[in-house]
């Protein structure tokens, strides 16, 4: 039975989501169609540019996506305290990038004097605007309604682009986050479509590599061709580790970091869990890799064949919640759910 987003999105209990759309019967529409026998690859190209653009408005943290031919994922975290903290003026300069205003807030903008009632209404639009601008729901209805009118005009058709409401998982924990992050930026190897994940296309992982490589060739004495820089998809980024000390376990430090937009990991521990599970995702390499488990694993407490055996699944295997099972529970409860689907998982996952 379908749920109300407020049952399933709701920053009480986090701020962190997974979220995945289909194509409608899961058509290859971003992709090789074998019905029509075209290629509509470029279709991936619309998601990413546009995913660049609402980056950029929404307060929407991408911590990872990965964009395939029928479907895409997305890892996303709100950041609620950045749009409380933004002006009126930031407010309706962000809703007007997408959204028509109307009379009374462009004297806002110009600075034109207001009477008590005009402001009265103002306010009321601004504090719904600014949390439009923090809602899952119309960052998704910005992407998806786009995509599907550019494609409908392309094929000169009407009618349905997407499989209905897109999927939602609230990640209650470090352990939801990094597992569902490395779900998503591994999907093309699962796949069969890429043999590694930094040759996969359209993802945050590839995307996080060629710009650590930019980021390496800068102070390189040959000058890039002056080109127009397309703009990239805004991504959250990493915990910087202490320096000059030993890299702790994930502690305080870390789940303080989850009410923010910074991912609960240092990029060196994610690069090394990503390689390590992406090569034993692979049959042939399955055995050579298992036995130089990532120190990850370790520090969140989860067995490296747990999690070879189980993150393929974790999609399928949680409903409404991803975590551990001592995270899933009380969230069931305050938000009044008898049953939750997960908590078996968690335990063969996450290990409690």
């Amino acid at each position: 039975m379908t749920q109300a987003r407020k049952l399933l999105i709701s920053l009480d209990q986090t701020s962190w989501f997974h979220i995945c759309s289909r194509c409608i019967k899961r058509s290859f529409l971003m992709g090789d169609d074998h019905y029509t026998g075209k290629n509509y690859e470029h279709r991936r190209i619309w998601i990413a540019d546009k995913l660049a653009e609402l980056s950029d408005i929404y307060a929407i943290d991408i911590a990872a996506y990965a964009i395939m031919s029928n479907h895409y994922h997305l890892v996303l975290h709100i950041d609620a305290d950045k749009a409380k903290n933004w002006s009126d003026k930031t407010v309706i300069k962000r809703w007007m990038m997408l959204f028509k205003g109307n009379d009374l807030v462009l004297k806002v903008l110009k600075n034109q004097p207001v009477t008590q009632a005009e402001q009265s209404i103002i306010n009321g639009f601004v504090e719904k605007w600014r949390n439009r601008l923090m809602s899952i729901s119309w960052f998704m209805r910005c992407l998806n309604e786009h995509i599907a009118r550019l494609a409908n005009a392309e094929d000169k058709c009407s009618g349905r682009f997407w499989e209905g409401r897109f999927k939602s998982q609230a990640l209650l924990d470090e352990q939801a986050i990094l597992a569902c992050m490395a779900y998503v930026d591994l999907n093309p190897v699962r796949a069969g479509i890429a043999q590694l994940p930094e040759t996969s296309h359209f993802t945050a992982f590839k995307q996080r590599i060629k710009s650590h490589n930019r980021a390496s060739q800068k102070n390189s004495t040959r000058k890039p061709a002056n080109q127009p820089v397309k703009p990239s998809i805004k991504l959250a980024k990493f915990c910087k580790p202490p320096k000059n000390k030993k890299i702790p376990a994930i502690d305080s430090v870390h789940q303080g970091q989850r009410a923010t937009g910074i991912i609960p990991c240092y990029w060196e521990d994610y690069l090394e869990l990503i390689d390590w599970t992406g090569r034993a995702i692979l049959p042939n390499k399955r055995g050579a890799i298992a036995a130089s488990e990532p120190q990850i694993l370790k520090r969140l407490n989860i067995a490296p064949a747990a999690w070879l055996n189980n993150l393929p699944r974790i999609e399928s295997d949680f409903h409404s919640f991803i975590g551990c099972s001592n995270s899933i529970t009380p969230c069931a409860k305050k938000l009044k759910q008898q049953w939750v689907k997960g908590v078996g998982a968690a335990k063969r996952l996450f290990g409690r």
